[in-house]
Order: structure tokens, then C-alpha cells, then sequence
């Protein structure tokens, strides 16, 4: 059987510079995996190079750059193959977030969710996973989802269009590669602490509203730290499980969706219901629509 651990691995992270991303690369830097880093934040992602090189990590290429951008993209998988060659391990983890109801979410907002969470994993399996085809020594493709991609929680249309997407996307490659020993896991994370909790879009609602920070507390009180998140990723890619769970709680929802049907969908009625009750209420004759608010962007 094919050694699925990371000590020696040439493995690229996307999204290393915070949240699940950063946590991942120290955990396989610890595993003795070869990195290659990317994110946006070029700040964060010096940090993050920093932090493992400086705790004796291998940092073989770190590169600042937007994944949603193809050329890109490219430019950097030709540098990565000229200086290394092939990948053994992909991790798309890099992703964006935004809320809100269907008469809220602007066009942008849609095409943003799109560009970074479903293209910018497809830019990466282009450019990488053919290159491991090709030097026929298996492997793994970690693609990060959401449990947004397995339920449907009020208001995350825009953002569940994109981690849906990643799904079908990884439950098709999951049997494609096997013929080429190239494991195919998909991760679906609950409520995980990460700095997106604090900056992401919320549309049409004010952040401000203690009912929205109270809800904001308590989903802070369940969530799951990054490090326990990359913890559960890695042993998951170990052990060669296809969909990784990092909360009991999804993956019973998720059981649960598929055998009781009625249930589930009273259950999202209900939560749909308890979201709207967070939107401002119009003014009568006033013909104004709701002032957007919104936070500022971060990778996952």
C-alpha cells in the first residue's frame, strides 16, 4: 500500500496566510511535508513562511498571488514544476465568504464566491494534478468545501452556488484519478473560528446589531479551532478517507438530511424563518431598499 503520510512530500497549500490554510501548513510542516505555499495576502503568507522555517519546516517555494486569477496561476505551476517537478499532495484550501438573501446578494457577490471557491480550486487541479498523472506516483487532492456544500443554510446561496460546485467537482475526480492512485478527499467543515467569522459579508444586515453579535459569540463557543481542523484534515488524507467531517454535528445533519427529508426541510424553513428576523424592516412609503453593509474579505 502506498504511503499516504506527508514526511518528505512536495505538498501545496493554497490559503496559508490564515484560518484552516495557515494551520494546515504548520501541522504538515511539523510532518515533515516540503511546502509550497500561496495566498493573497502576501503579508500573512510571509508569516506563515516565517513561523515554519523558524521552527526547522521545509518552505520550498511561497508565492503571493489571487487563485481566481488563471494566468496566475499557471505562471506559478510552471515556476513550482521548473524548480521541483511534479506535486504529491494539493490542498485547495484558500476561499472567501459572503451571506444574504437573494433580493440583497449583488451580482458581484455571486461572481466572487464563483471566481475564488470553484474556479480557483479548477485553476489548481489544472495545473497541478495533470503534472501527477503524468509522473504516475499517486497521491493526494484535498479540496476544502463546506457545510454549505452538503446543507442548505439559510442565506448562503451565493456561497453554498460555489461549495456545492467544489463537491460535484471532487465526487466526480474521486473516481477518475483512482485509476492512477490519486486520492481525492473533500473536506466539510462546520463552524470553524477562523478570522472569516469576524470580516465576512453579511448583506443587507447590520454587524453592528447585538442580535447578530450575539449569534456571532455563540458561534464562536461551538466552533472548532484551525488547528484542531488541520489536525483532522491530515489524518483524514492518512488514513485515505474521501469525505472528511470536522464536526460531529454536519456529519449527523448530513445523515440525517438524506434519510429524513421532511424533517430536514421543516428544520431549514424554521432557520430560514429565524434569519429573516435579523433583516430591517421597511418603511412604510419610504421606497428606500435596505443600505448594504458589508466587512472587509479574508481567505478561509
Amino acid at each position: 500500500m502506498r504511503d499516504r503520510g506527508l514526511s518528505g512530500k512536495k505538498t501545496l497549500i493554497t490559503g496559508a496566510a490564515s484560518g484552516i490554510g495557515r494551520a494546515t501548513a504548520l501541522a504538515a510542516a511539523r510532518k515533515g511535508a516540503r511546502l509550497v505555499l500561496t495566498d493573497v495576502n502576501a503579508e500573512g503568507l510571509d508569516a506563515t513562511v516565517e513561523s515554519i522555517r523558524s521552527a526547522g519546516g521545509t518552505v520550498e517555494l511561497a508565492l503571493a498571488l489571487d487563485v481566481s486569477d488563471y494566468d496566475a496561476v499557471t505562471a506559478f505551476a510552471e515556476q513550482v514544476h521548473e524548480q521541483l517537478g511534479p506535486m504529491d499532495v494539493v490542498m485547495n484550501i484558500a476561499g472567501v465568504s459572503v451571506w444574504g438573501t437573494v433580493e440583497n446578494l449583488e451580482h458581484r457577490h455571486w461572481k466572487r464566491m464563483v471566481d475564488v471557491n470553484l474556479m480557483g480550486p479548477i485553476h489548481v487541479i489544472e495545473n497541478f494534478v495533470p503534472p501527477m498523472v503524468a509522473a504516475k506516483r499517486g497521491g493526494a487532492l484535498v479540496n476544502v468545501s463546506s457545510a454549505a456544500g452538503l446543507l442548505a443554510l439559510p442565506w448562503h446561496a451565493a456561497y453554498s452556488a460555489s461549495k456545492f460546485g467544489l463537491r460535484g467537482v471532487s465526487e466526480v475526480l474521486r473516481f477518475d484519478l483512482a485509476r492512477h492512485d490519486i486520492n481525492v478527499h473533500l473536506v466539510v467543515p462546520g463552524a470553524v473560528d477562523t478570522p472569516l467569522v469576524q470580516t465576512v459579508d453579511i448583506v443587507g444586515v447590520d454587524r453592528e446589531d447585538p442580535r447578530i453579535q450575539a449569534w456571532i459569540k455563540r458561534f464562536r463557543r461551538h466552533a472548532k479551532s484551525p488547528d484542531d481542523v488541520a489536525e483532522t484534515i491530515l489524518r483524514g488524507v492518512e488514513k485515505g478517507t474521501y469525505l472528511i467531517h470536522t464536526q460531529f454535528d454536519i456529519r449527523f445533519g448530513y445523515w440525517w438530511a438524506r434519510k429524513f427529508a421532511w424533517p430536514y426541510e421543516f428544520a431549514m424553513r424554521r432557520a430560514n424563518d429565524l434569519f429573516t428576523t435579523f433583516l430591517p424592516r421597511p418603511q412604510p412609503n419610504s421606497g428606500e431598499q435596505p443600505a448594504e453593509v458589508t466587512g472587509a474579505r479574508s481567505t478561509e
